[in-house]
């Protein structure tokens, strides 16, 4: 029985997911994953370091390399890597298909190889254009981490090729495998480095993490006949790649540069502010890479393949946007209403103080008006793609961005505002570009826009309802029942009130007849009983082809 069930789930972790249900599912479930290891993560931060400088510190390190990292990899791969790779196998050609992957990682290996040079040779006055108001040992740590975290680049860029190659086979649950890795490879830098090195036991962690996202892959690219090689060549559709990746670039590009304005900005506030901030983003972040990336980066191959049938076309992105806000909208209401109880329980212990609680819930509160708008438009953009236009996503990004920065101007440098409007300048900025982008799309495509605002409507009413159903219960047990200030009673009193809200948001999109309720419905009913999760992952992989997408 052993053996016949960890062959059952070797055939899982080997299978294809040959449409965007099965696809989606399993990226949703190793997205949970990486983001439950990614929230546990920052929990021993806040636990080790609190809301304190050098915490501030490392997390502006990231800034440089990732906006860099951003621009030069993702901005090549996003956006028409895996179209072009797709276009090779559908050919029946895996030398061609290999060959440009070999080429795409050899070019990138040595633009990188320069900025690594560049970043490594001026770090210090880098971070001095990042933090401004960083004093000078600050200045120097924040250097150093950067230099560190620099290094590590260059296994993310095998890495992320290798998800690329993995997601054109359609194999979704390794590349999401591997970032949960990544994560835990940070966890142990943490427990057996921080102790002794501090602040830079973090970075050595990062290292650890790079190299087990790397290899958790290669196994599975090997297996499918790639080996990788060096190849320097403007063949196979890498040209085509350049010139793709251009307008791509600087849509990434200028989306870093608000991440990169709101370090910035909270750095003016203080070290202090960065750390809250990053903490309540990487909580807004969650559902946002859990549904809104999960379903777009499920759906982009599919879309990529019927980009000649509007109909098709059409269809799949109404189908993966209802979901998209179906699943997101009632998240955002949690997060709204129980922002304190859910910091206090996430980021709530060792030297995590309560003004930091207070300060990151309000931050939490204010990104989380933006959650379904960032997860919207990671589809609509991958839809844009999908019709091999990168230009007109760049457009409204930029806009958008810098709707952001000007807010953000207004609200820190002008009016001296506390770090959460930092948050609302943000969202303000998302919920723009995301408005602009569909308008866009629609006319590119002619949406069917009475029945996705019909559908977005009850969505919303729904959600709504959701936060009422949760507030009752947050106030009524917080005052009358439990003593909050112990931890049981308030994961007791967080998971009463979110049983409650999600309750009334099952029992009212049945009540509005939204059908993405029916999905979540078949998905409980195939996994009732525990003893039978193998044999059901297994049926649900192999029907996959039979579901209607």
């Amino acid at each position: 029985m052993v053996k016949n069930f960890v062959q059952k789930g070797l055939s899982v972790v080997t299978s294809k997911q040959s449409n965007i249900f099965t696809a989606a599912f399993l990226i949703i479930v190793t997205t949970a994953m990486s983001q439950i290891l990614g929230i546990l993560k920052y929990r021993l931060f806040a636990s080790y370091f609190g809301a304190s400088s050098d915490l501030g510190v490392f997390f502006a390190s990231f800034r440089i390399p990732d906006l860099l990292f951003q621009i030069i990899i993702v901005g090549a791969l996003s956006s028409s890597f895996i179209p072009i790779f797709s276009e090779h196998l559908a050919k029946d050609s895996k030398k061609d298909a290999f060959d440009f992957a070999s080429a795409i990682t050899t070019l990138g290996l040595i633009i990188f190889s320069g900025i690594t040079i560049f970043v490594l040779i001026f770090a210090n006055t880098l971070a001095r254009l990042i933090a401004p108001e960083f004093d000078s040992s600050q200045i120097e740590l924040l250097a150093n981490l950067m230099r560190i975290i620099q290094l590590s680049q260059f296994l993310f860029l095998f890495g992320t090729v290798f998800t690329a190659m993995l997601q054109s086979f359609h194999y979704f649950l390794i590349p999401g495998i591997a970032n949960a890795l990544y994560n835990i490879g940070i966890i142990l830098g943490v427990y057996l480095f921080v102790p002794r090195f501090g602040i830079y036991g973090a970075a050595i962690g990062v290292v650890i993490g790079a190299v087990f996202f790397v290899l958790a892959q290669l196994p599975s690219v090997i297996s499918n006949g790639y080996i990788p090689r060096f190849r320097l060549t403007m063949k196979n559709g890498v040209s085509k790649v350049i010139s793709l990746m251009i307008p791509r670039s600087l849509t990434i590009g200028v989306t870093q540069i608000a991440i990169t304005s709101n370090v910035f900005f909270a750095s003016i506030i203080s070290a202090r502010s960065i750390v809250i901030f990053d903490l309540a983003m990487t909580l807004m972040a969650a559902p946002v890479f859990l549904f809104g990336q999960s379903i777009a980066q499920a759906s982009f191959p599919t879309l990529s393949k019927v980009k000649n049938n509007m109909d098709e076309f059409r269809n799949v992105f109404r189908m993966s946007f209802n979901q998209i806000l179906y699943l997101t909208l009632p998240i955002s209401a949690l997060f709204i209403v129980l922002r304190i109880p859910l910091v206090r329980l996430f980021y709530g212990s060792g030297r995590f103080d309560w003004e930091a609680t207070l300060t990151t819930g309000y931050t939490l509160a204010m990104l989380s008006f933006s959650i379904s708008v960032q997860a919207g438009m990671l589809l609509i953009s991958r839809a844009f793609y999908a019709l091999q236009d990168t230009k007109t996503p760049f457009i409204i990004t930029l806009f958008a961005v810098i709707i952001n920065i000007l807010l953000s101007i207004y609200f820190i440098l002008y009016q001296k505002l506390p770090i959460y409007y930092l948050a609302l300048a943000f969202s303000i900025g998302n919920i723009t570009g995301f408005v602009l982008m569909l308008l866009a799309l629609d006319r590119k495509i002619n949406l069917p826009k009475l029945e996705l605002f019909v559908g977005a409507l009850k969505i919303v009413v729904a959600a709504f309802v959701t936060g009422v159903a949760l507030y009752i219960p947050i106030k009524l047990l917080d005052q009358l029942v439990f003593d909050t200030t112990k931890t049981i009673n308030l994961f007791f009193l967080t998971g009463i009130a979110s049983s409650a809200g999600f309750g009334a948001y099952l029992f009212f999109t049945w009540l509005l007849d939204i059908k993405e309720v029916n999905y979540i419905m078949a998905t409980i009913k195939r996994f009732k009983f525990k003893s039978k999760i193998a044999r059901q992952i297994r049926e649900l992989i192999d029907s996959g082809s039979r579901l209607n997408p």
